[in-house]
């Protein structure tokens, strides 16, 4: 049982350093930013509801709900700004983001 468990725990920590790395490497396009940063957040929460039925605890359950919800609403301002950008600039690339700056 714990060869599983430290199994499931080393793939929920290689989802979250790809999508870290999917974050900081790419300095290009903003909509696999905001997709990695996506795959961040599912990760870690799929973390916590696996922790939570392993330590038979409804606590990570709970929190997971928590972080679903804010990546939900983080995730619709973000395509939300994406598409008013694109509207003005007529291109996503995130080199011309800093002209945004008020």
């Amino acid at each position: 049982m714990l060869n599983f468990y430290i199994s499931i725990l080393t793939t929920f920590f290689t989802l979250f350093l790809i999508s870290l790395l999917g974050m900081f490497l790419n300095k290009k396009n903003i909509l696999v930013m905001l997709m990695s940063l996506e795959m961040l957040f599912l990760a870690a929460t799929s973390f916590f509801v696996f922790s939570s039925v392993y330590l038979d605890d409804i606590v990570g359950q709970i929190f997971a709900i928590l972080v679903l919800t804010v990546a939900a609403s983080e995730s619709a301002i973000g395509l939300a700004i994406l598409v008013i950008y694109y509207r003005i600039r007529s291109t996503i690339s995130v080199e011309l983001m800093d002209l945004m700056k008020g």
